[in-house]
């Protein structure tokens, strides 16, 4: 048995993303729990020990064509099927098939994405329309948070993606998004509004309505 063999069977049984810590944790208790040599060897890995383990799986999966694929998103390691069985996959699970966003609420959700923290005002600038009923669809979804108040006259509230998001579309951070930087300094370059508590939720918060 080796690290990369545990680690496959330990995100294998799990039901959610496993982040390093987690992994580590449970290779150390398994040491407290039996006197097989090699789990005291395992519980020595390091973090580097076990990313070169997760890469090396994640490689052979890729190699072999496997149907399914090892991905570290902002959640954890997870194991998880490939993109391209999605179509017979999601008939196991038809009741579990989410909505499709529109077309304005995927261009607000992109928009609040490459610029957040971002306002409904700087959204519908650049839209060219109003972005209330999208930016609230986005809200109960919960792709969209509120990120605090913009020091800016009537402290217009900012957005910002989730944790949701970045699972949702397989990311580690918002930086992972095509030319991220680029379309930040560029296509949507302004001057970035000031934030007031932006790590705090805003309790009962109301968007103004547009007139």
């Amino acid at each position: 048995m080796t690290l990369p063999q545990v680690l496959e069977a330990l995100l294998f049984a799990s039901p959610k993303p496993t982040t390093l810590p987690e992994l580590r944790a449970v290779l150390k208790a398994a040491a407290e729990f039996t006197e097989e040599p090699l789990a005291a060897t395992l519980a020595r890995s390091r973090d580097q020990d076990l990313l070169d383990a997760l890469a090396s799986l994640a490689a052979t999966y890729r190699q072999n064509g496997r149907a399914f694929e090892l991905q570290e998103t902002a959640a954890g390691w997870q194991m998880t099927t490939s993109a391209a069985t999605a179509p017979w996959v999601r008939q196991l699970f038809p009741e579990n098939r989410p909505a499709r966003l529109s077309a304005p609420a995927l261009e607000t959700l992109a928009i609040i994405a490459y610029r957040q923290p971002v306002t409904r005002a700087d959204v519908e600038s650049v839209r060219g329309v109003d972005a209330g009923g999208v930016t609230q669809t986005l809200l109960d979804r919960a792709l969209v948070r509120i990120a605090g108040r913009a020091e800016l006259p009537g402290r217009p509230l900012l957005y910002a993606t989730t944790q949701l998001f970045l699972e949702h579309f397989g990311l580690k951070d918002v930086k992972e998004l095509p030319a991220f930087d680029e379309l930040r300094a560029t296509l949507l370059a302004k001057e970035e509004p000031a934030v007031v508590n932006s790590e705090q939720p805003v309790a009962g918060a109301v968007e103004p309505t547009a007139t």
